[in-house]
């Protein structure tokens, strides 16, 4: 079973359900979809909205390998994407060595605003947790204590991993950015 935790925002409710059927449609194996929906993590994730947190699951998504028992591997997205291949192609590319396998961009924002007119922030690793091939059990430095008191910087630079040797690369297919990378 191919676990993918998607997150979830109340404003982008069409943008989950699309990528959750693009997801669905594609797949040679089976797939389990789960929302990080706020209302049902609050017993999890009790941490107040910060200012710059742009959606709702900003933060929750790194509760993906506590969510999954701290076992195998699970896939996290955000919401706002489509996958236009077969998921389990993304699934073969998991790799023992590292806790957990990201597209490295070289990610340089050009806006001052982000979509439903959020504040774009700047930063190394910028968007490298958009999809996330988590390695559950290389991951327990990701407590719901922690998630809950660690600063976004230290949640979306990886700095719980203590070594960035630990974060494996994945192909650009799996985190096209639209306006940045080359038209597919």
């Amino acid at each position: 079973m191919i676990n993918v935790y998607i997150g979830y925002d109340p404003r982008e409710a069409v943008a989950f359900s699309v990528l959750a059927y693009s997801i669905q449609a594609r797949a040679s194996e089976p797939v389990a979809v789960a929302p990080l929906m706020l209302p049902q993590l609050k017993r999890v994730l009790t941490r107040e909205r910060h200012p710059l947190q742009s959606t709702d699951f900003s933060f929750s998504r790194f509760l993906t390998p506590h969510l999954s028992g701290y076992a195998g591997w699970s896939v996290f997205m955000d919401c706002d994407m489509l996958v236009l291949d077969d998921i389990a192609g993304l699934w073969k590319l998991r790799d023992e060595r590292y806790a957990v396998m990201v597209v490295k961009h070289d990610h340089v924002p050009k806006e001052t605003t982000k979509f439903l007119g959020e504040p774009q922030s700047k930063y190394e690793k910028k968007n490298w947790s958009s999809v996330m091939l988590f390695n559950n059990a290389k991951c327990r430095a990701l407590t719901p204590e922690y998630v809950n008191r660690a600063t976004g910087l230290e949640l979306h630079q990886f700095k719980w991993l203590g070594d960035d040797g630990l974060i494996g690369s994945l192909p650009d297919r799996w985190n096209h950015l639209v306006g940045y990378n080359a038209p597919r």
